[in-house]
C-alpha cells in the first residue's frame, strides 16, 4: 500500500480543503444558499429546474410521456440548472429544494404554489397528480412503489459509490472500485432476475418505476454513462438489455432524454423546454437507440 492510499481520520473533521475530483468546487459541508437568485417562471403550470443527468432524466421523461398520453395539464417549461457552475445553490433554487439538489419542480396549477424536490417524490406526485402510469389497483400500485424505493436506494451506490470512484475521484483506488463495482452488479442481477420473469419493472404495465430505473441502470448497460460499459458487462444483463431497449425506442422518452441535456451529440441537446415546438428543430434520429444518462 503506498502512502497515498493510507488515512488515519482525524478524531475531529474540519473543513480545510476542497476534497480534489471533479465536483470538489461544489462540494461543501454545509447547505444553504451561496448568492441571491430568483428562479424563472414560465407560461405553464409546472415549472421545472434541472439538467439531464439521470435523475433529472427521469423527470422529463415523465411529464414528456403525460403529455403523449393527452394530460395537457403537463405542459411545462423546464429550465437549465448547472450544476458545474452551483446554480442550485441559489436563493430561488434553494426554495424550491433546501437539499440543493436537481431536480425541483413547483406546480403553479392550485391557489398556492406547490413545490415538489427529489426525483422519485416528483414522479409520484405527478402519477397521483394525473391518474397515470401507476396501477390503480393496491397490490399493482405496492409492486411499482416497491422498484421506485429500490431504485431511490439503490442508485447512491452506483452514482456516488461506482460512479465516482471509477470516474471521478482524484486518482484511482482499488478496495472503493471493486467494493461498489460488486454492489453494482449484484444490483443489475436483481434487476435481469426480475425482468426475466415480467415485462416491466412494476408488472404487465410500464409504471414511473421504469421511469426511475430507466436513466441510471439502461444507461449503465449500454456504456452511457462512466464510461464503463465493458468493465461492467453489460450484455450479460440480456434481460435488463431487453427492456432498455423497449423503453429507449418510445418517442416520449426520446424527446425527455433531450431536456436539459448540455453533453453529447448536439442534436440530442435541447437546453431548455418551454412548448412542444422546440423539438422540431432538432434531429431525433440520431438518438433512437440510445439510453439515457
Amino acid at each position: 500500500m503506498s502512502a497515498q492510499d493510507e488515512f488515519t481520520p482525524p478524531k475531529v473533521w474540519t473543513w480545510e480543503k476542497e476534497s480534489g475530483g471533479r465536483f470538489a468546487n461544489i462540494n461543501r459541508p454545509i447547505a444553504g444558499p451561496t448568492h441571491d437568485k430568483d428562479l424563472p417562471v414560465g407560461k405553464h403550470p409546472i415549472q421545472l429546474y434541472s439538467l439531464a443527468t439521470p435523475n433529472g432524466v427521469k423527470v422529463t421523461v415523465m411529464l414528456e410521456e403525460l403529455l403523449a398520453t393527452g394530460h395537457s395539464g403537463a405542459e411545462y417549461d423546464a429550465w437549465l440548472i448547472k450544476i458545474g457552475d452551483g446554480d442550485q445553490f441559489g436563493s430561488g433554487f434553494v426554495d424550491a429544494n433546501p437539499n440543493s439538489k436537481i431536480p425541483a419542480m413547483v406546480d403553479h396549477s392550485g391557489d398556492k404554489p406547490v413545490r415538489v424536490f427529489e426525483s422519485g417524490s416528483i414522479l409520484l406526485y405527478l402519477a397521483d397528480k394525473f391518474g397515470a402510469f401507476l396501477p390503480e389497483d393496491h397490490a399493482g400500485r405496492t409492486e411499482a412503489i416497491n422498484w421506485l424505493f429500490w431504485q431511490m436506494g439503490s442508485a447512491p451506490y452506483l452514482g456516488g459509490g461506482f460512479g465516482h470512484f471509477y470516474a471521478y475521484a482524484p486518482y484511482k483506488m482499488e478496495y472503493p472500485i471493486n467494493r461498489f463495482t460488486m454492489e453494482v452488479k449484484r444490483q443489475l442481477d436483481v434487476l435481469d432476475r426480475r425482468l426475466a420473469e415480467s415485462e416491466y419493472l412494476g408488472g404487465d404495465e410500464y409504471t414511473i418505476a421504469d421511469m426511475a430505473v430507466w436513466p441510471w441502470y439502461g444507461a449503465l448497460v449500454k456504456g452511457l454513462i462512466y464510461e464503463a460499459g465493458e468493465f461492467i458487462q453489460g450484455a450479460s444483463y440480456k434481460n435488463v438489455v431487453r427492456w432498455t431497449d423497449q423503453i429507449g425506442a418510445r418517442p416520449a422518452v426520446k424527446r425527455g432524454r433531450m431536456v436539459n441535456r448540455v453533453m453529447g451529440d448536439p442534436a440530442s441537446q435541447l437546453h431548455e423546454r418551454h412548448d412542444a415546438s422546440d423539438f422540431e428543430t432538432k434531429t431525433q434520429d440520431k438518438i433512437g437507440d440510445q439510453a439515457a444518462d
